[in-house]
């Protein structure tokens, strides 16, 4: 009957766990409120991005023991992370070459001929680690390379400040080349091989659009990379401006330059040679900052030179002009 209170649960009751149902209590409000900037893939637990993220960072995170791993040492800054060397003849070059080694991998049951015995007498003598090595691993390790059971870790390269190449206790009057947009590995290691050679002091890449010291470089330089320097610049002008308020005179090579080679007559100053790229040469801006532009003589049959033969050519003429010099002397 209507209006009948003793009929149970025709009375709301007084007290509810879920408190006091009369009204929205403001959900309608809070349903309008903005939640936020939408949160990025990667940091979505359920998003593909985040669990490839996590995979990529598990992976990356083991160390210095695994390709990409650990932290460069000295506090240097390192343009590259550790890089790989595969196949065997690749392998035995580089462990002739001297070229520093965390970790050689070789693959379970290898077919061992003579490039392989010694590549591990060479490893066992300079007591680099051996790892056997599963070749699904490898072949993850490499990148899907051609290792044929046989590859190396070659640890980031720790590279020196532009300012650690000004010292004037180092014998001899100070000499630095400097490389405006080489990208090719083995003209770097060229470079440092006439560098080595021709007493000079050290020599200076930029962070980007120019090479590292990859394992080729290393190659190439034979052996000279582990005497010379090689310094990180982050920007190349700044630092051609802090050598030349140090005293240094800045030279930069073009084949259209102001000053002919044997017509130099700062070869006895401490100098900054400017390298640059075989195609573009000298940027603007390093142009700019340079004392002189010298250019090689060369036959009109011959375009440029390559910039690796250009850098030893041009330090054996300042070499030889300083000897005839403290001869006189």
């Amino acid at each position: 009957m209507a209006g009948n209170s003793q009929r149970r649960g025709a009375i709301r009751k007084g007290e509810s766990k879920k408190g006091a149902t009369v009204g929205s209590g403001g959900q309608r409000r809070r349903g309008l409120e903005g939640k936020g900037p939408t949160p990025k893939a990667a940091d979505r637990p359920n998003h593909k991005a985040h669990k490839m993220a996590k995979a990529a960072a598990k992976r990356g995170g083991a160390g210095a023991g695994r390709p990409g791993g650990g932290r460069p040492s000295g506090g240097r800054r390192s343009k590259s992370s550790s890089e790989i060397v595969a196949g065997r003849n690749s392998v035995v070059e580089a462990l002739r070459a001297n070229i520093p080694v965390t970790t050689m991998y070789v693959a379970g049951r290898i077919d061992a001929d003579d490039r392989v015995r010694e590549a591990l007498k060479t490893a066992t003598e300079r007591g680099i680690p051996i790892l056997e090595t599963p070749r699904g691993e490898l072949d993850r390790l490499t990148d899907g390379a051609v290792h044929q059971g046989l590859a190396l870790q070659v640890p980031p390269y720790e590279y020196a400040h532009p300012s650690d190449l000004v010292d004037p206790e180092a014998p001899g009057i100070p000499l630095v080349v400097a490389l405006d947009g080489i990208t090719d590995p083995r003209n770097l290691g060229a470079i440092i091989r006439s560098v080595a050679a021709f007493g000079g002091h050290g020599v200076i890449v930029t962070e980007r659009r120019s090479v590292g010291m990859t394992a080729s470089a290393w190659k190439t330089s034979a052996g000279a990379a582990a005497r010379v320097p090689v310094a990180l610049a982050s920007n190349l002008t700044r630092s051609l401006e802090d050598f030349r308020k140090a005293g240094f005179f800045i030279l930069g090579l073009d084949m259209d330059g102001d000053v002919s080679l044997p017509e130099l007559e700062l070869a006895s100053e401490p100098l900054v040679v400017v390298v640059g790229s075989e195609g573009k040469g000298l940027s603007r801006l390093v142009g700019e900052t340079c004392d002189q532009i010298v250019s090689i003589p060369m036959s009109s049959a011959v375009e440029s030179l390559n910039a690796g033969i250009a850098t030893g050519v041009t330090l054996y003429e300042i070499a030889r002009r300083r000897a005839a010099g403290a001869t006189r002397s």
